[in-house]
C-alpha cells in the first residue's frame, strides 16, 4: 500500500501483488504471535545435502527468515557423496526429535539419491512443505495438514489483495504436484469456491486462449517463458505468476508482465511475486505445525 493506504499500482494500472511486501507481514505476525505466547521455542529443522549454490542461499535465507519470525532453526548439512542410509539416518533423527516441529529436506538432492523413501520418512505433522503424498492425500481428504507453500503463497495473496474468489472462474496452468494440482484443490475447496479449470502443455494453443479468456482469476505454473499474453486475459481479471524460466535475459516467468499489466485487474510481478511468499508460508506452516503437535497454544 502507499502512505494513503491504497494498493500500489503498475504503470498500466493493475494492483501490483507485492510478494515481499506481504511475506513481510506475514513474518512480523508470527513473531509477534510467538512473543505472546512467552516465546516457546518453535523449531524449523532444515537438511541440505551437497554443494549446490542456490540450494545453499535457498537454505540460508529460509533460517535467516526462521529467525526474524522469532522461530529456532536447526540445519543438518551433508556432504556431496553422502549415501542414500545418511540422507535417511538424519531426518530420522528429526523425526524422533519432539524438540523438532517442522522438516524441510531441500531438494533437489544430489544425482543417485532417491528423494522418494526420504520424504515418505516426514510425518504429515512436522511436512512443512506439504510435499509428501500423506499431505496431499490430506488435501485431497480436507483433513488437517500442511498446504505446499508455494499454492497456499498464491492463496495469501488473493486474500490480502483482495480478489474476490466466490463463484469466480479461474484457470491453473500446470499439473506438477507441486504447485498446479493442489493450486486446483485450494482454489475449489468450500470457502474459496472458484470454478477451477485445469490446463497443461498438451492443451491446445486455441483453446488455451479461449479458456484463460473467460477467467476471472489466472494461475501460471507451467515452467514455459512468457507464454501468457495480453491475448489471454480478459479485462480486470488477478493473473498470478508462479513459472520460473531461465533465457537469455535473465529469469522470466511465465506471465509477459509488460504485455499483461495493462489488461489485469491485479498482478504479480516477477521477482517480488509468488517467489518470496514461498518461504513466508514455510514459515506459517511451521507454527501450525508446533500447534498440531501442542507444542504451541492453540
Amino acid at each position: 500500500m502507499n502512505s494513503s493506504g491504497e494498493f500500489e499500482r503498475t504503470a498500466g494500472g493493475a494492483v501490483l501483488m507485492d510478494g515481499i511486501r506481504l511475506r513481510g507481514e506475514i513474518i512480523a505476525s508470527l513473531r509477534a504471535t510467538i512473543e505472546a505466547a512467552g516465546t516457546p521455542p518453535v523449531c524449523l529443522a532444515t537438511v541440505l545435502v551437497g554443494s549446490d549454490r542456490p540450494s545453499q542461499l535457498y537454505v540460508a535465507s529460509k533460517r535467516k527468515l526462521a529467525g526474524e519470525a522469532g522461530m529456532v532453526s536447526r540445519h543438518v548439512a551433508l556432504d556431496d557423496d553422502a549415501s542414500q542410509a545418511q540422507v535417511e539416518d538424519a531426518v530420522a533423527a528429526l523425526v524422533a526429535d519432539s524438540g523438532v516441529h517442522g522438516i524441510l529436506c531441500q531438494l533437489p538432492l544430489p544425482a543417485g539419491l532417491d528423494p522418494e523413501p526420504v520424504l515418505a520418512m516426514i510425518p504429515p505433522e512436522k511436512d512443512v512443505d506439504g510435499l509428501t503424498e500423506r499431505s496431499m492425500g490430506r488435501l485431497v481428504r480436507g483433513l488437517p495438514g500442511h498446504v505446499g507453500c508455494t499454492p497456499l503463497g498464491v492463496m495469501r495473496l488473493m486474500e490480502r489483495y483482495g480478489v474476490p474468489t466466490s463463484g469466480k472462474r479461474a484457470t491453473v496452468i500446470g499439473r506438477s504436484t507441486l504447485t498446479g494440482l493442489p493450486q486446483v484443490l485450494l482454489l475449489g475447496r468450500k470457502g474459496v469456491d472458484a470454478t477451477v479449470t485445469l490446463a497443461h502443455s498438451r492443451t491446445p494453443a486455441a483453446d488455451m486462449i479461449e479458456i484463460c479468456r473467460q477467467s476471472d482469476i489466472i494461475v501460471a505454473c507451467a515452467g514455459q517463458a512468457r507464454m501468457i499474453t495480453a491475448a489471454h486475459v480478459k479485462p480486470g481479471a488477478a493473473v498470478l505468476d508462479v513459472g520460473v524460466s531461465r533465457t537469455e535475459a535473465g529469469i522470466v516467468g511465465d506471465v509477459d508482465f509488460e504485455a499483461v499489466e495493462a489488461i489485469a485487474g491485479w498482478i504479480t510481478p516477477m521477482p517480488r511475486g509468488t517467489g518470496p511468499m514461498t518461504i513466508a508460508c514455510l514459515l506459517e506452516n511451521t507454527l501450525s505445525a508446533a500447534r498440531m503437535q501442542g507444542a504451541f497454544p492453540a
